[in-house]
């Protein structure tokens, strides 16, 4: 099965081609620089951004896997969460491809694709799991009992983690993105310097909040003001902060390993590129006796490889398939 599989639920526009389980492609367009200067992405240059890059980036994902269109079997695209007017362009241009090549077409879940994408060529391993889904928008723990079975148990209530690293980096006047940016320099920063809040980390429950983490930041910036010229407590700021953060998504992500009495632990979403989460997971699951499966850097962030690997997975398993005349579905809840 050769399938072309579509993302364009953000920011980045990603056209990829697989064929059975393996990668020939994956493209991807990036607009950090365009939204830089807005210090977060605006939605409707997104879709125009899409519009533009969509078909060089598909003919390049084409010439790049050897695959002339008239080969595909199938094809597939994000079909929510996301923004509204960027999901429309790549889920209806994947539409408008499967309708003339007469091919099945599969509307994915963003979430659910990051949530495989830590098994990727390794399907037939997949075993009971909790899965941290952790990126800008959303922040989710998941019971993954077996392929294309899983249980959400907790999610993001106000401010996800990679929200709160964007957003804690925008006021220490950070470039867009700042996650990067805090975690290269809190490499050299003391993480045990300022004492941050760790929002909901006793909490019964395995929901996320790092609003008040956010707004503690802010608090702390607006009594601290000299420390913007001091470039050493700039660096202790930035390890102070990510500490709180990973330490809240490591500790709950094995609370819920425990609880629910599974030996491995997955981890996916862009915030999982984060040196420091990598680290503390791989040190929490050794000690507690986990097997730990991160996704490759390379498939944290949006792509559209992790899309039509799980479409490919959802036609083999002969999941009924959407019909041409589905809309997107921008507030789509992983069940």
């Amino acid at each position: 099965m050769t399938l072309l599989a579509i993302e364009t639920s953000c920011d980045e526009t990603s056209v990829a081609i697989v064929r059975d389980g393996k990668i020939l492609s994956n493209v991807v367009s990036s607009q950090t620089k365009l939204h830089a200067e807005y210090g977060g992405v605006v939605p409707e240059l997104a879709a125009r951004e899409h519009l533009r890059n969509l078909i060089p980036v598909a003919k390049s994902a084409l010439h790049e896997a050897g695959i002339l269109i008239g080969q595909l079997d199938a094809v597939a695209a994000t079909q929510g969460p996301g923004l509204p007017n960027a999901l429309l362009v790549g889920f209806k241009a994947a539409q408008t491809v499967a309708f003339a090549l007469q091919k099945p077409f599969v509307g994915i879940n963003h979430h659910e694709a990051h949530l495989y994408s830590p098994w990727i060529n390794e399907f037939e391993k997949i075993q009971p799991n909790i899965s941290l889904i952790v990126s800008g928008g959303h922040t989710m723990l998941v019971l993954m009992e077996s392929e294309l079975k899983h249980r959400v148990l907790g999610s993001t209530i106000d401010d996800a983690a990679g929200e709160c690293f964007d957003k804690t980096g925008k006021m220490m006047g950070l470039n867009y993105p700042a996650g990067p940016e805090i975690d290269k320099l809190a490499e050299q920063g003391n993480p045990a310097a300022f004492d941050f809040p760790r929002p909901l980390l006793n909490d019964a429950s395995d929901d996320f909040s790092f609003s008040g983490l956010k707004t503690s930041v802010r608090y702390f910036l607006r009594d601290n003001a000299a420390l913007f010229a001091d470039a050493q407590k700039i660096r202790d700021l930035c390890a102070s902060v990510q500490t709180a953060i990973v330490e809240v998504l490591v500790k709950k992500t094995i609370r819920a390993a425990r609880r629910n009495n599974v030996r491995c632990v997955t981890a996916s979403g862009g915030v999982t590129c984060n040196r420091a989460l990598r680290n503390e997971l791989q040190r929490a699951c050794e000690k507690n006796g986990f097997t730990l499966c991160l996704a490759d850097k390379s498939l944290c962030t949006d792509n559209a490889a992790m899309i039509g690997i799980l479409a490919e997975r959802k036609l083999l398993q002969q999941v009924s398939l959407p019909s041409l005349d589905e809309e997107i579905k921008p507030g789509w809840v992983l069940a």
